[in-house]
């Protein structure tokens, strides 16, 4: 089919699903909190009170940390018809910098524990209403509020407009650099200030930087990781904040765990990967907390090093089912979880972690593994002034057009759908003001359950204090 055919395809779906539909917000006059609950299933229960005390700091916690919620609501919402790899959980702090297997610093979105094959427009909606809710919690003010959401639009549509022009090796090899922005902002002080910044920040944030901020010897000289809680604990110390009947809990050693995870993971790695990982030598492993959504699911960080001791932290993340799955009739090509993470990312990064793999746990738990911190940065956006918050929108914008136009070579129907006039951009800001005010009404809902104790919410203060003598 020529290009031409497949741009008529896309601009025909607008006969059953204008773009104007966008503005529905879904199917919102729910009770949010069984939804709340349910994502809460399965985690470290322990924990999840620390999960509930993050959502409660601001309606946009909130709203990065159950994207189980939006998930249903997007159910009942029209879409062009195209299924294909979508993150899942795309909101603006799930982009960010990394490091190539070249050391190249890149942006792209950088999280993919929900993604799923699903329409595309349920991504670009998530990642839309996250700017619009993040510029109304840092109070810029309802014509920022606009202009972020309408430049994140205008970005997607104009990138996925030069997707369709291009062929499939241009299309897979495309990247956004940190290094070539920091050449096209030349004349803008503000811009490159935050760009440079990020730069030099993730030249830093390597393993041989952190291995003296969370490591230390014991008396025997050996190299352990530094509790500290809540954050990072050792399973079986007397620090741990694993349920007393933990299967993890009741393991002998670490090391039994350890060793399970490697069984699997070696085997997902190219065989260069496999003789370089053969390199270092494990020294410890420590439970470590993360996010905001993902607060009580299971994620362990083990310390290796080589002959000459340089280190190498590797992560090991639960790969629960994604919060896609119950709402969208795609297929998975799949069924470990931690695989599905790991093949929907390389799908739709422009290049992926050195240690990218999965496994399977002890006690028969998928979890995907990449390295720990590695040049990752993300945005501080509550120090970006008005232009800097419109350009992180831009770039957002941009790198989700790539990635889904890379994961599913359907560049040319989704451009021929969306066209060149701000259409879609004025559904999705209605959609946007739609979805953060029924954000709020939920995080009013969620704050008076915990304050009633129906949930029960707690703080990272709360839990080191409980340490205290």
């Amino acid at each position: 089919m020529d290009i031409q055919e497949l741009r008529r395809r896309g601009k025909s779906a607008r006969i059953d699903c204008p773009r104007s539909t966008h503005s529905d917000p879904g199917r919102i006059g729910r009770d949010p909190l069984p939804l709340i609950e349910a994502s809460s299933a399965g985690r470290v229960q322990s924990l999840v009170p620390l999960r509930y005390g993050r959502m409660l700091v601001s309606p946009y916690a909130f709203y990065r940390g159950n994207a189980l919620l939006q998930a249903y609501d997007l159910a009942s919402t029209a879409s062009m018809g195209l299924n294909l790899p979508i993150c899942g959980d795309c909101h603006l702090m799930n982009f960010g910098g990394f490091a190539s297997p070249e050391r190249n610093l890149l942006f792209n979105v950088n999280d993919f524990d929900e993604t799923h094959p699903g329409p595309w427009e349920w991504d670009l909606k998530r990642l839309v209403a996250s700017f619009l809710i993040a510029a109304r919690d840092l109070r810029h003010g309802e014509t920022v509020e606009e202009n972020v959401c309408r430049e994140t639009v205008a970005a997607y549509r104009n990138t996925m407009a030069e997707c369709a022009e291009q062929g499939a090796l241009e299309l897979w090899y495309g990247r956004i650099d940190y290094e070539v922005a920091l050449e096209r902002v030349k004349g803008n002080a503000s811009l490159r200030q935050h760009v440079q910044k990020a730069i030099d920040k993730a030249s830093r944030r390597t393993h041989a930087g952190l291995l003296p901020k969370i490591s230390e010897r014991d008396k025997q000289g050996r190299l352990l990781i530094r509790d500290d809680l809540p954050e990072i604990f050792h399973l079986h110390a007397s620090t741990s904040l694993l349920d007393k009947d933990d299967d993890w809990a009741r393991l002998e050693h670490w090391q039994d765990l350890y060793e399970a995870f490697m069984r699997d993971y070696r085997g997902t790695l190219n065989a260069d990967r496999r003789d370089l990982l053969a390199r270092f030598k494990v020294q410890d492993l420590v439970f470590k907390v993360v996010g905001v959504g993902s607060v009580g699911t299971r994620c362990l960080v083990a310390l290796l090093t080589d002959d000459q001791e340089q280190p190498l932290f590797l992560q090991f993340k639960e790969a629960r089912r994604s919060v896609l799955a119950d709402y969208v009739k795609a297929k998975l090509r799949t069924r470990h979880e931690g695989q599905r993470v790991v093949e929907g990312q390389r799908l739709m990064q422009s290049a992926s972690d050195l240690f990218l793999g999965w496994t399977t746990g002890s006690h028969g738990r998928h979890f995907y593994v990449r390295q720990l911190r590695d040049m990752k940065v993300s945005a501080e956006v509550e120090t970006f002034d008005d232009e800097v918050f419109a350009a992180y929108a831009r770039v957002c914008g941009q790198a989700l057009a790539r990635a889904h136009a890379k994961a599913s070579g359907r560049a040319t129907e989704i451009a021929g759908y969306i066209g060149k006039s701000d259409a879609l951009a004025d559904a999705l800001l209605l959609y946007a003001k739609a979805y953060a005010t029924q954000n709020e009404r939920d995080f009013e809902r969620f704050q008076r359950a915990c304050r009633k104790g129906q949930l029960q919410a707690r703080s990272e203060a709360d839990f080191s204090a409980d340490r205290l003598p």
